[in-house]
């Protein structure tokens, strides 16, 4: 009895000081671990989902007239989304194909109209060509005979004769010389008219290309892949160019923003590699990098920054945005959301 009352406190006084130096040599080791570790990462917790919101815009106004999706679901880019009443706009482009079609009947009667004026004015031509034959052998015979008559060797009607068939060739030269000027200008005249319905086609094949640009924005179509939020529209509603439909998050362009202290930058740099962890799903490992950093700091593109040169300062530690591309599996990927909370670990070492 007495030998095991003395041995229960000495093998206690020999339990204690071990227990208490596995605490200690825990601790330290725990301790320096941190310390390591922060010495090359920088973490936070003020740090969220982020990615781009592609608005869907009508881009020409109208009538509902069918919606192929709802919110939350998700579309592929070129994906048709809502459909507007296009009855007018076909309108708008048949007459515009008619009145092109209209220019075009009028270059190939004016085509017609030139190639007879051109077959016109070439026979003129031929007939200044003869006028001019004869007028040049009028002018020699009167030479001859004016030569004849001063010698004495013909009588003078033969001259008289001889100088009015030379008149009556230099007047069917000039006739003729006129009516050819004359068919000519016409035929310069339909050129240039031609080249005005020409212009007017080309007018109206602009107006044909814009009539089917406008009859092709009644069909809505997804401009990226993603998922749709904030619909604001209804089957049979009146929408106007410009308005703002609904929104499409891509999928495809997820990324961390991450505010850090301006007294963690020291040795933050792109490239560098990031742990993150999603608040909503701990159980997922992802990965990413520093992508690059934002111009200002937080405060100064908030809302109503701060102005320090009025009141009383107060010196308030800053945070930078930084932008953390995110490298995960197009599963974890669909699982993210913006505006979801995570926290980031950025390794310092490189």
């Amino acid at each position: 009895m007495e030998g095991n009352t003395t041995t229960t406190p000495t093998k206690r006084n020999r339990i204690v000081p071990v227990i208490l130096a596995l605490v200690i040599i825990s601790g330290g080791l725990f301790g320096v671990q941190k310390y390591y570790y922060y010495r090359t990462h920088e973490d936070t917790d003020d740090a969220q989902v982020d990615g781009d919101l592609s608005a869907v815009v009508a881009r020409a106004g109208g009538y509902v007239d069918s919606i192929a999706i709802e919110d939350n679901q998700r579309v592929n880019a070129g994906q048709l989304l809502i459909r507007l009443e296009d009855k007018e706009y076909k309108l708008k482009l048949e007459q515009a194909l008619a009145a092109q079609k209209l220019a075009g009947s009028r270059i190939d009667v004016s085509a017609t109209e030139i190639t007879t004026m051109e077959a016109t004015a070439n026979g003129y031509k031929a007939m200044v060509d003869a006028a001019k034959a004869r007028l040049w052998q009028a002018n020699q015979d009167y030479n001859r005979y004016a030569q004849l008559v001063k010698n004495g060797a013909v009588p003078r009607q033969q001259f008289d004769k001889a100088q009015s068939d030379k008149d009556a060739a230099t007047a069917a030269y000039a006739s003729a010389v006129a009516q050819y000027n004359a068919a000519m200008a016409k035929t310069n005249n339909s050129r240039t008219q031609l080249q005005v319905t020409h212009t007017a086609l080309d007018q109206q094949q602009v107006d044909v290309d814009y009539a089917q640009l406008q009859l092709s924005y009644t069909q809505i179509k997804a401009p990226v892949t993603g998922i749709v939020t904030k619909r604001r529209i209804q089957k049979g509603q009146l929408i106007q160019p410009g308005q703002t439909l609904f929104a499409v998050v891509d999928e495809n362009s997820l990324y961390i923003t991450a505010n850090f202290k301006e007294t963690q930058m020291e040795h933050i740099r792109p490239g560098q590699e990031v742990a993150i962890e999603v608040d909503a799903y701990p159980g997922h490992k992802i990965t990413g990098k520093v992508h690059n950093f934002a111009g200002t700091t937080g405060a100064k593109i908030s809302l109503l920054p701060p102005d320090n040169a009025t009141g009383n300062f107060v010196k308030v530690v800053q945070r930078i945005p930084v932008k953390i591309s995110i490298e995960a599996s197009a599963e974890v990927r669909n699982l993210l959301r913006p505006g979801m909370n995570v926290t980031v670990s950025v390794s310092t070492k490189n």
